[in-house]
């Protein structure tokens, strides 16, 4: 079956909602330092093992998507994530919640699953307008979760966050389980040879490996921020509670609205051009967050520049791959993604460790060097003019 408006709409909803599991646990760290009476840096390891917890998840479960039935996985996740979150929610103790937060990664792979059924289910000239929609559902989940877990946490306190988030995905299960369509597997083989089939793919798709490689970057540079940022804003001169922290990512989300035009522009005949776009984009917003000092509006700018940056390099990218191989989008969409939200995991570490040691000014000159590397291999792999479907 070919996908409906509607249809990619739902998908895109879904993603959204699910993939802000992730994220709900960056503006709380505040609250949470003050319950287990740790250091905010401490109470930071939440948001980098949850992504740790992604990306074992991505290596791990989403490959499955081409050898059984999506469909049935999607749900059975999510479950999973529900499990997860009332565990991070009811935690008597930060091990607790850490191990919590791993599972919640872990399970919260479902946007990676939908992803490649939308692709499979979509004409070849509307794959990158359907990746971008979904992509642009994510990401406003991504950056949307931060305000609304700000708000909960502020007023209802930070468990709170993980119960209700169990509540949605438990709605979602509902919903997809009556709507999704089904969709078939191709790989015939067992999980032996499907994982290795996979890390096969590595060797032999340079595309894949630049892809990869550009985008482990581009997260660790978005993921420092977001973890940072909730530092910086609440220490001198702005002093934020985590309610305001949190309405920052409406910031971010608006930037999540170029997705859908980024992924159509990447349908083109060289996608490449958007790459150069973003990284250029990012690092403006650095240079932006350098100079705010008590310049709010210099900062929220800078959060659109960096987001709508993050979206041209991560939906070009992952356009580039789904057009590949067909048959294996869901183990190129894992390395894709693994090594991604690895990227995200050192990311934020990295981030809370700039923080610690040279506070905003060594993390905006740090993410810089970042941006700049990432700069220098777009152009190491644009001489090399690597062949590819697009």
């Amino acid at each position: 079956m070919k996908l409906s408006r509607a249809d990619v709409l739902l998908m895109a909803f879904c993603t959204g909602l699910i993939v802000a599991n992730i994220y709900y646990c960056q503006p709380l760290i505040i609250l949470i330092a003050r319950e287990f009476n740790i250091t905010e840096s401490v109470a930071g390891r939440a948001t980098y093992l949850t992504q740790a917890g992604y990306a074992i998840g991505l290596l791990l479960l989403v490959p499955l998507g081409d050898m059984f039935e999506r469909k049935k996985q999607i749900l059975v996740i999510t479950g999973l994530a529900i499990l997860s979150l009332l565990i991070a929610g009811f935690s008597q103790s930060f091990l607790v919640l850490q191990i919590a937060c791993v599972l919640i990664g872990a399970s919260s792979i479902v946007p990676q699953l939908i992803l490649p059924m939308a692709a499979n289910l979509s004409s070849d000239e509307n794959r990158g307008q359907t990746v971008g929609i979904i992509m642009s559902g994510l990401l406003i989940g991504i950056l949307g979760s931060r305000s609304v877990s700000g708000t909960i946490g502020y007023l209802w306190g930070w468990r709170s966050m993980f119960l209700i988030a169990a509540g949605i995905c438990l709605l979602l299960v509902l919903l997809m389980a009556r709507r999704f369509p089904s969709s078939l597997p191709s790989f015939k083989g067992n999980y032996k040879q499907l994982m290795g089939s996979m890390f096969g793919y590595i060797k032999t798709q340079p595309v894949l490996r630049e892809t990869s490689l550009i985008n482990f970057l581009a997260f660790a540079t978005l993921s420092a921020f977001w973890t940072t940022m909730v530092l910086y804003l609440a220490s001198p001169p702005f002093n934020y509670q985590s309610l305001q922290i949190g309405l920052f990512g409406i910031a971010g989300a608006a930037g999540a609205l170029a997705a859908p035009l980024v992924g159509k522009l990447s349908d083109g005949k060289d996608p490449r051009r958007n790459l150069l776009i973003g990284l250029l984009l990012q690092l403006i917003s650095i240079v932006a967050f350098y100079f705010t000092q008590h310049h709010i509006f210099l900062f929220v700018a800078g959060i659109i520049l960096l987001d709508i940056g993050q979206q041209a390099i991560h939906v070009t990218n992952q356009t580039r791959i789904y057009a590949l191989i067909p048959e294996a989008r869901n183990r190129l969409n894992t390395v894709f993604m693994s090594v991604s939200f690895v990227g995200a995991s050192v990311g934020s570490a990295a981030g809370l460790w700039l923080w610690d040691k040279g506070q905003w000014p060594l993390f905006c000159l740090g993410s810089g060097l970042l941006i700049s590397t990432n700069i220098l291999l777009y152009y190491f792999y644009k001489q090399r003019k690597q062949p590819e479907l697009a």
